[in-house]
């Protein structure tokens, strides 16, 4: 345990080293992509320094399927590192995986997954091209967090139904698709507004916000609603 009583806590994966700190409880050591800069960083999501961690002697590492590399996670066990692997690919995940942790460290937390939109809204669903990289054009599979979120929305991700959670799209694919929109994340690919021309090529192109489309956990309910409203603006600025 820590000084102040907590449990010492690392945590490989932004996501919750955001809804830990939220919780008031700090980990004595997190990824550089945290946005932490004032804890200890071990490395990042995909190279985190195993030996440094052993050292730290934490009482628990937290990983998540999505964000961290088996082959580090199965390190970690064989050092005799306690792991929470947490995995949330959907809307529907952050209340049972993010709950399954509260629980593990006694946290009184709790988030409802919101319902399905009434059927006039899922009716009249637009499709917009994410990509989350370029050189090649990467998107969001159905199978993933951000997918969820916007379907949620009322937008459904163009390229998303190929059965890869982040599918390689070609130029011409996306020029030819009947899209309503462009959403350029500002993260993973730090798109910014200097792309928008060369993406509004393929459809009107706006920024939305990368870490209220892609962070889960203590962020989301309030990112559904910031989502929900820069999606309404341009909705209603078409």
């Amino acid at each position: 345990m820590s000084a102040n009583g907590n449990p010492r806590l690392v945590s490989l994966v932004p996501s919750v080293t955001e809804t830990l700190v939220a919780w008031g409880v700090d980990p004595i050591a997190c990824t550089r992509f945290c946005e932490q800069p004032t804890f200890m960083h071990i490395g990042g999501t995909k190279d985190p320094d195993i030996d440094a961690i052993v050292k730290l002697k934490p009482d628990l590492v937290i990983m998540d399927r999505e964000e961290n590399r088996q082959e580090d996670y199965l390190n970690l066990v064989e050092a005799g590192v306690e792991v929470e692997a947490v995995h949330v690919a959907s809307l529907s995940d952050v209340s049972s995986e993010i709950g399954r942790l509260a629980l593990r460290l006694q946290i009184d937390w709790s988030f409802e997954t919101p319902e399905a939109l009434p059927d006039s809204a899922a009716s009249n669903r637009y499709r917009a091209f994410v990509p989350i990289w370029k050189r090649p054009w990467m998107t969001i599979g159905q199978l993933t967090y951000g997918a969820s979120v916007l379907r949620y929305l009322g937008v459904e991700v163009e390229f998303s139904d190929r059965g890869v959670s982040y599918p390689v799209v070609e130029d011409l694919e996306i020029r030819s698709a009947s899209l309503d929109f462009v959403l350029a994340p500002t993260e993973p690919y730090p798109f910014g507004a200097r792309h928008l021309d060369m993406l509004s090529d393929f459809a009107p192109a706006y920024l939305i916000d990368g870490q209220d489309l892609f962070w889960w956990g203590s962020r989301t309910a309030d990112a559904l609603e910031r989502l929900r409203m820069q999606i309404d603006e341009i909705v209603c600025g078409e």
